[in-house]
């Protein structure tokens, strides 16, 4: 008897689905855990544009990555909820990552040269770091630390690379 317990053996699972015709779909065995932010894919054949609209009441900021440099749409920031919408403009994977007040290695995951994706995160008051996670990356240059002030506007520091490239 075939005993088909859940994640006992996920190629049983995988050679028994693709032998009755692919007609089942399976669930995954891994956790359900959440994150403090939402990530949505960009839709296919757009790679600048994400799948999903921001956030409702989300400010929108473009971020746009490229060897090996991060790219804001905006310097200012005010707390508040923003929708980070990033695309890959380089020649090789990147992936946009936030961390600061409540907010922990928030990220993008691996983007393809041309893919986007965009997260949703809360942003209080208090400095941040808005880096490139892949490799070295961020020691080249992939990294900026935003300043999030309740009086925003022009009070608010630029957005500054905490590290200078050659590149």
């Amino acid at each position: 008897m075939l005993n088909l317990s859940p994640c006992r053996s996920s190629r049983t699972a995988v050679w028994l689905t693709a032998a009755i015709g692919g007609g089942a779909v399976l669930a995954g065995c891994g956790s359900s855990g959440t994150s403090p932010a939402s990530t949505s894919p960009s839709t296919p054949g757009s790679p600048s544009s994400p799948a999903t609209a921001p956030a409702a009441g989300a400010k929108t900021v473009t971020a746009t990555e490229n060897e090996f440099h991060i790219k804001l749409s905006q310097q200012t920031f005010a707390p508040g909820t923003y929708t980070f919408q990033a695309t890959n403009s380089g020649t090789i994977p990147h992936a946009l990552t936030i961390d600061g007040p409540g907010v922990s290695d928030v990220s993008t995951g691996i983007l393809k040269p041309g893919q986007g994706k965009s997260m949703t995160v809360a942003l209080k008051d208090g400095s941040y770091n808005v880096y490139c996670p892949v490799d070295h990356h961020k020691a080249e240059g992939m990294s900026l630390n935003i300043t999030v002030s309740g009086a925003g506007g022009n009070n608010s520091p630029a957005a500054s690379p905490t590290s200078k490239s050659n590149y």
